[in-house]
């Protein structure tokens, strides 16, 4: 019996996370969440800013072993004024403003992506997003004078959030690059 749960299971995460790709950089989509809500949405309309942590990690097995990681932070602020969302990715130093809330979501998960240099056509690889409130405490340890801390930001995503910590992760694999739809190109990223 387990073993027939597993293929099904396989499918709920991958239907969770869809991939495109561009010639250089994977692309994720992720219908269905909506991670401008809760206490994130009442700290925003309290007049805090909120920072989001995200990761997107390519894996060259099921989930197993890590390829290539790529963490960002979403900083999302709201204008009292407009009811008006402002979000910035500031790795890749992109920022919009006046968005309603759907179109800051979408606007964020769209601007994340992953290189897929290294990646062989037919090979098979595995992809995880994760996306979860920051602390300040948590920001004092990934930020640092050359940027983000790839492994205080690792540190944190392998802890199990507490109870009033927002965490979404989605999975998909496996993927093959072969495969995949094909989309215009948004920009470079760093391996």
């Amino acid at each position: 019996m387990a073993g027939l749960a597993l293929p099904l299971s396989r499918l709920r995460g991958a239907a969770g996370l869809t991939v495109t790709f561009d010639g250089d950089n994977l692309h994720l989509g992720v219908p269905g969440l909506h991670f401008l809500s809760g206490k994130a949405l009442e700290r925003l309309k309290d007049a805090a800013t909120v920072v989001f942590l995200s990761q997107i990690t390519l894996f060259t097995d099921e989930l197993q072993t890590v390829f290539r990681r790529a963490p960002e932070r979403v900083i999302v602020s709201y204008d009292l004024w407009e009811e008006r969302f402002a979000v910035a990715i500031p790795g890749i130093t992109l920022r919009q403003t006046h968005l309603t809330s759907a179109q800051a979501e979408n606007w964020c998960i769209e601007n994340l992506a992953i290189s897929a240099l290294g990646l062989a056509p037919d090979r098979p690889f595995w992809m995880r997003f994760e996306l979860r409130t920051a602390t300040p405490r948590e920001l004092s340890s990934v930020m640092g004078d050359s940027g983000l801390s790839l492994s205080a930001l690792v540190e944190i995503f392998s802890r199990k959030p507490g109870a009033d910590d927002p965490y979404w992760v989605r999975t998909a694999g496996p993927l093959r690059l072969a495969d995949l739809p094909r989309v215009l190109a948004r920009g470079a990223r760093n391996g």
